[in-house]
């Protein structure tokens, strides 16, 4: 029941922030062309659901770092809750549309369950790596990166966690969840990862 209510306070905020956004930065400066024209780094909540499905499978990255996860479950040193694939805190990987920083409905309740967890435990940190896939300029990238991990970021603090246990990172394309030029592949390295800081 709690963790519904938290979903439904995140769906709120997220309505209430596409409204809000004279604080917020927009990546429009470093627009080269190659995206398309179709600029989108708005923080304004979540997309239609379309694309990667929060349901769905995938590595999440290097985790290097962070405790002793594997790759599949880089947090999973936290506890088994954290490996276990019915629970969303063991979704450590949030995935975006294409040149969106967006975040997309499906994934809102992993988002939830992962502020949840650390307003119930304050001391610990939590870093929001930031990724593009590497259509468009290296600066561009970078930029967009991070307005994935501030969406991220916002909606955690909605709930109630605090600035000091979120460091928010963007690697834009330098890091690669998969390599290769296709669609298949650009959708797994337009991300963030939740990586949690050592035991």
């Amino acid at each position: 029941m709690k963790l519904n209510q938290s979903v439904l306070a995140l769906a709120i905020m997220a309505a209430l922030l596409t409204g809000c956004s004279s604080d917020d930065e927009t990546a429009t400066d470093f627009m080269d062309g190659t995206q398309g024209g179709t600029a989108d780094a708005s923080l304004s909540g979540y997309g239609d659901g379309s694309g990667i499905s929060g349901s769905e499978t995938y590595g999440s990255g290097s985790g290097s770092g962070y405790g002793s996860g594997s790759a599949e479950y880089p947090n999973a040193f936290l506890g088994s809750e954290f490996s276990d694939p019915s629970n969303p805190l063991s979704k450590s990987t949030i995935y975006f549309m294409f040149d969106s920083s967006q975040v997309q409905q499906d994934f809102i309740p992993v988002i939830a369950a992962h502020a949840q967890y650390l307003v119930s435990h304050p001391t610990r940190r939590l870093t929001l790596e930031g990724h593009a896939d590497e259509r468009g300029s290296s600066e561009y990238n970078i930029a967009l990166g991070e307005q994935r991990a501030k969406s991220v970021a916002r909606m955690m603090k909605v709930q109630g966690v605090s600035e000091s246990q979120l460091q928010i990172v963007s690697y834009g394309e330098e890091k690669p969840a998969v390599d290769g030029h296709d669609e298949s592949a650009y959708q797994l390295n337009r991300r963030v990862e939740l990586l949690y800081q050592g035991q």
